[in-house]
């Protein structure tokens, strides 16, 4: 995706409104996601890149009523179709860039980004926002519910050596950005790595 916001925006708010109708059976692939992130009841987790919210009940039943989850989005058209969808009652929803989080040094305990990472700018500086606001030794997810080579079948193209995804190029950008990638899975049914955040 192009550093350009106003593409990123137009791209996703002309495909909002059918987002979850495109793709209905991704919610159990979310919830195995967030059930093997680990998260903790009254942890306070961000959902980086929310879009319709498909991940916010899973989050809110793992960190539980005294959690928080937090929903950051770029498209105001995807926030929309959350409310819709009525996700805003699993926690709050807010219009911002994940690029330039709205929040303190290390407020929260984890950030669950799905579909997140091909859209970033400059995937170190905004993986180094990410460890900003996360205290030494929270995680981080980065999801997809296909893998890889499905993803790029998907989108009519190969894979390469050069994918920021794979993991000989996606381990040294994590710890770039101050995480320590801890698991890695790229399956034809899912894409998840998890890391945590160094001290």
């Amino acid at each position: 995706m192009s550093d350009d916001h106003t593409h990123v925006q137009e791209f996703f708010g002309a495909r909002a409104a059918d987002w979850d109708r495109k793709f209905p059976g991704d919610g159990p692939a979310f919830t195995t996601a967030v059930t093997e992130f680990g998260l903790r009841p009254g942890d306070r987790v961000l959902d980086a890149g929310c879009g319709t919210g498909r991940a916010m009940t899973a989050l809110r039943a793992a960190v539980g009523p005294a959690g928080t989850v937090l929903g950051v989005d770029l498209t105001a058209q995807m926030l929309a179709a959350a409310r819709r969808a009525g996700r805003d009652a699993e926690g709050a929803l807010l219009l911002a860039d994940v690029a330039r989080l709205p929040l303190r040094d290390e407020v929260l305990d984890a950030v669950f980004a799905a579909g997140l990472i091909a859209h970033l700018p400059d995937p170190g500086a905004n993986l180094g926002e990410l460890a900003r606001v996360v205290r030494p030794g929270g995680g981080l997810a980065l999801f997809h519910p296909i893998g890889r080579a499905a993803l790029a079948a998907r989108h009519g193209r190969e894979l390469t050596p050069d994918d920021m995804r794979a993991e000989h190029n996606l381990g040294p950008l994590l710890t770039g950005s101050g995480w320590d990638m801890t698991s890695y899975a790229d399956d034809d049914d899912r894409f998840l790595v998890l890391a945590v955040r160094r001290p």
